[in-house]
Formats: structure tokens, C-alpha cells, sequence
């Protein structure tokens, strides 16, 4: 039996942005190639390869990761055995760098040469923060990822010693904030904005009028919040995505999601994933100027929800909330104005107190379970939490602490939250379920 025939990226996005309804899979992890214009493939992939034919080999923007690279290399050869001249990449994230490795062994096993490897000033400097803090973002990738991408042969390098994988291929030329390249014939304008990385590379192809934004554009809301990473620059993202409209392109190629075709349709994306960042900005930080408290923020500022319906603005991966928590960062520090956060006591002694107050670590655990059926999750973590810190060994505690983050997982959205919250449920079910 054939396999079913992939729905062509193009028809898919026109009828999406056209419509304004997420009826079906947006971001599809298939390693399918689709051949969008003259000389130019994406691959649909974990994160995508995107490939320009020139007369001087092939160019390619980033390299998938390390669980989809050789995938990836297998579809693009299929379409072209010419060498790779060079590898842009559009920042250092591991889901884009990860699977170079196995572009450098298929070059070794065609005795081609390895490609340029191009890219920002700062993605060395990434690379050298990932191998220095390697077991934290161990840590927080398979939290935040979990072992659900890992089932489908997609994701992070979960089971490697290495978060950058010890095979990726390292910059061999970078530029500061504008450069460009000819190859083959083919004009390549990259520029460089901040966004969700202080490495971010987006590219112009004036010939193609066609941008290749990397992760400034995801198909997602914008991951400019993400809680376990370093800091994100939501203005700078939302001017990045302007200049890019700016140049009226009529080709859209993303890193996650399906590419983009004509103006209008552009421009709308574009415009729209600016403006929800530039109220988000505008928003808090006229809050912080009256000196708000960053809980006051949190409860006022938000999008409208209408907003957050159209198909590339969903967020099923980050959330406006995380990114206003991102803005008081990088604006006003870690301090959120209560000053009983400024110098805390220990957890422990705090949650024993509190407990004690309260009628014991049971009455806590109780009330957090009643809060559950009457719909009020958020509270309810808060209770079962200070019942477990002040008695981290019970096992009762630690099964209707499992419950409520189950509980919790299932009601979210986003791929952060539900992370979290599932790995907090599977650390409870584990001492719950232990062997006396």
C-alpha cells in the first residue's frame, strides 16, 4: 500500500492563514522534503532544513537536530547529491545544530568537503555556555521535553553524555550584525536580531524574494518566555519581524512549521506575531513605571484571547505570561518587589511553619484536594506543596501530589507547563509508588 500522500506546505499554510481555523497538524515532524520554488527544498523536520541548488553546490539553513539529522540528510539527498558549499546557521539551538554531524559524515562518505559553516558572532559563545552548564541542560530538556518526543525519534539527544552533540560542527565564519554571501550565483543578505537568541540570524534571497526568519517565526506563539532558559528580548523580536516585512517578501520559510507564500498572506503573519510581543512590552512596562509588583503585572496585562486563536499565534509551546515574567527580567531584574522574597528563609522552614499554623502537612494536603474539585488548580499546588516540603518522605503526600499535577498537566496548553508539570507528577509517583 502507498504511503498517503503528504499535504503540499504551501496549500497547507494558505488555507490556514486564510481561514484563521487550526483544524489539523501545523508543525509536522515527517522528514518529508517539498521542493516550494526553483532550486529551493524545506524539510519538514523536528526543526526544518531549508536548501537553496546554486551552481557551486548546495546551501543550507540549519541542520535539524541530533535525533533527525541523518533523517534529514536522507531526504535532502534524494533530492540532490551535489556537495554542501555551506551551512547557515540561524542560531545556535541544539534542534538546529544537532544533526550536523550528519551532514560531516555524509560528506566524508561522498569525499566532499565539509561545508562553511556560517553563523553569528555569538553562537560560539553559546556553544562553549552549553558544554560548560552540559548536565543542567541535560536536566531541563528532558524535562521540558520529556520522553514523549524521544518515542517518536524526535527532539533532544536525551541519552548522549553531550547536550551539544560532541559531532556538531562548530562556525568557521562569523560576522557581527549584517553580512552577506554569493554562491554559486546566489545572493544570500543575513542579518542579525536579537529574539529568542542573542545568536539569531535571519537571511534575505532578493532574488527568491524570500526570507528564512530561523525561530522568529514558529508557528507557535513566540517562545520568549520559555522558564528554564536564558533570556529572551520580545522587542527586538518584534522589530526583527517588521524589518522582514519591510522588504515585502513574497517567500516565508520558517524553521518550524510550513513556509509562506505571498505578500499579503506574509505580512499578516509577520505584523500580527510584532504587534502581540509590542503590547505585551508596552503593556508591562508601563505597569513597572507606576512601580507595580510583578504579581500585580501578571494579573493585569494579557492578549486578547481571539488573538491567540489564529493558527501561527497558538501557544502550545510558550505563553504570554511566561514572556511577561521575561520582560521584568530583563527589565527590572529578579527581584519581584515583596520584600520578604529578597533575603527568604529556607523553603523547609517557611512550609514547616506555615503547616504547623495550619493544622499539619494532612489538613494542607486535604484542602488542596477539595481545591482540585472545586476547579482551582493554581491553589491547590500551592497547598500540597508546602504539605511535602514540611514531610518530603511521605508517601501519602507524595500520591496526591502526583494526582494534582496530573491534574494540572492535563488542563495546559503549552508544551513548557505541561513539561514541568509532568515531571513534578512523575517525581511524587516515584516515591508513592515505592517499594516499603
Amino acid at each position: 500500500m502507498a504511503p498517503p500522500k503528504t499535504v503540499d506546505p504551501i496549500e497547507l499554510s494558505s488555507r490556514l492563514i486564510d481561514t484563521g481555523v487550526a483544524d489539523e497538524q501545523i508543525v509536522r515532524v515527517n522528514n518529508a522534503l517539498s521542493e516550494i520554488d526553483d532550486n529551493v527544498a524545506v524539510i519538514e523536520a523536528f526543526s526544518n532544513m531549508v536548501t537553496f541548488g546554486t551552481d557551486d553546490g548546495l546551501v543550507c539553513f540549519d541542520a535539524s537536530g541530533p535525533f533527525s539529522g541523518t533523517a534529514v540528510v536522507d531526504s535532502l539527498r534524494g533530492w540532490s547529491t551535489d556537495r554542501i558549499n555551506t551551512l547557515l546557521y540561524t542560531h545556535g539551538h541544539v534542534d538546529h545544530v544537532g544533526g550536523s554531524g550528519a551532514l560531516a559524515a555524509d560528506a566524508a562518505e561522498r569525499r566532499q568537503p565539509l561545508p562553511e559553516v556560517v553563523g553569528h558572532d555569538n553562537v560560539v559563545p553559546r556553544f562553549e555556555r552549553y558544554n560548560a552548564t552540559n548536565g543542567y541542560n541535560l536536566i531541563i530538556n528532558r524535562r521540558q521535553f520529556g520522553l514523549g518526543l524521544r518515542r517518536r525519534g524526535v527532539g533532544i539527544a536525551f541519552d548522549d553524555d553531550n547536550f551539544l552533540p560532541s559531532d556538531a560542527l562548530w562556525p568557521t565564519r562569523t560576522y557581527a550584525t549584517a553580512d552577506s554571501l554569493s554562491v554559486g550565483g546566489l545572493d544570500f543578505e543575513l542579518h542579525h536580531d536579537k529574539g529568542e537568541t542573542d545568536d539569531h540570524t535571519w537571511a534575505w534571497m532578493p532574488s527568491h524574494r524570500a526570507i528564512c526568519p530561523g525561530d522568529l517565526v514558529v508557528w507557535v506563539f513566540p517562545n520568549a518566555g520559555n522558564p528554564q532558559k536564558v533570556q529572551r528580548y520580545p522587542l527586538e523580536w518584534a522589530k526583527a519581524l517588521r524589518r522582514m516585512d519591510a522588504l515585502e517578501p513574497e517567500l516565508l520559510i520558517p524553521a518550524h512549521g510550513p513556509p509562506v507564500r505571498g505578500r499579503e498572506r506574509i505580512a499578516t503573519v509577520l505584523l500580527t506575531l510584532a504587534e502581540s510581543l509590542e503590547v505585551l512590552v508596552s503593556q508591562t512596562l508601563d505597569l513597572m513605571n507606576e512601580g507595580a509588583s510583578l504579581d500585580e503585572i501578571l494579573q493585569s496585562v494579557s492578549l486578547p484571547p481571539e488573538w491567540l486563536e489564529r493558527p501561527w499565534m497558538r501557544p502550545v509551546y510558550d505563553e504570554p505570561e511566561f514572556v511577561i515574567r521575561n520582560i521584568w527580567r530583563l527589565y527590572g531584574g529578579w527581584w519581584d518587589l515583596d520584600p520578604a522574597n529578597l533575603k527568604p528563609s529556607p523553603k523547609g522552614e517557611l512550609a514547616g511553619e506555615l503547616v504547623r499554623l495550619g493544622g499539619g502537612a494532612e489538613a494542607f494536603a486535604q484542602r488542596a484536594q477539595e481545591l482540585v474539585d472545586e476547579g482551582d488548580l493554581k491553589l491547590a499546588c500551592h497547598l500540597i506543596e508546602l504539605a511535602v516540603v514540611s514531610d518530603p518522605e511521605s508517601v501519602t503526600l507524595h500520591g496526591i501530589r502526583a494526582e494534582i499535577y496530573e491534574a494540572r498537566r492535563a488542563a495546559e496548553q503549552s508544551l513548557m507547563s505541561i513539561g514541568i508539570f509532568s515531571a513534578a507528577a512523575a517525581e511524587s509517583r516515584e516515591v508513592a509508588e515505592r517499594p516499603t
